[in-house]
């Protein structure tokens, strides 16, 4: 029996993120937005303050986590959070673009861009209880 390949689709479970090719960043591409080199976009993400996955081959990381020239402030509390409590990087992004209707912008992700960026760490942190 083999194993899936992580950014295939796995029957039945659809890949999460971004639906939109155009919505990913290359590690390349976050390395020149956050004006750092990729071995620096490479620690980021060892030290869980970025979240990448492989898509088409390739690791990419949602655009909407690299906001204006930075990394969303909670994103990496948020990705120590969902780590401490098992979550693997394409659980963890799963999470992260699950539709709650009980968040602003409709996703955990959309929500640390804003006011609900604190509960969505504490969500993370209840995970564990």
């Amino acid at each position: 029996m083999t194993e899936p390949v992580p950014d295939q689709a796995v029957p039945g479970l659809e890949l999460a993120g971004p639906a939109d090719p155009a919505d990913w960043l290359t590690l390349p591409d976050v390395a020149e937005r956050l004006d750092v080199s990729i071995s620096k976009v490479h620690q980021m993400i060892r030290d869980r303050e970025l979240l990448a996955v492989r898509r088409d081959g390739v690791r990419r990381i949602p655009a909407d986590l690299v906001a204006n020239q930075t990394v969303l402030k909670h994103l990496p509390g948020v990705l120590n959070l969902l780590t401490d409590n098992g979550y693997d990087d394409e659980a963890a992004l799963r999470w992260l673009y699950e539709p709650d209707d009980t968040l602003p912008g409709a996703t955990p992700a959309a929500a640390l861009s804003g006011d609900q960026a604190r509960e969505v760490k504490r969500r993370a942190q209840a995970l564990g209880f």
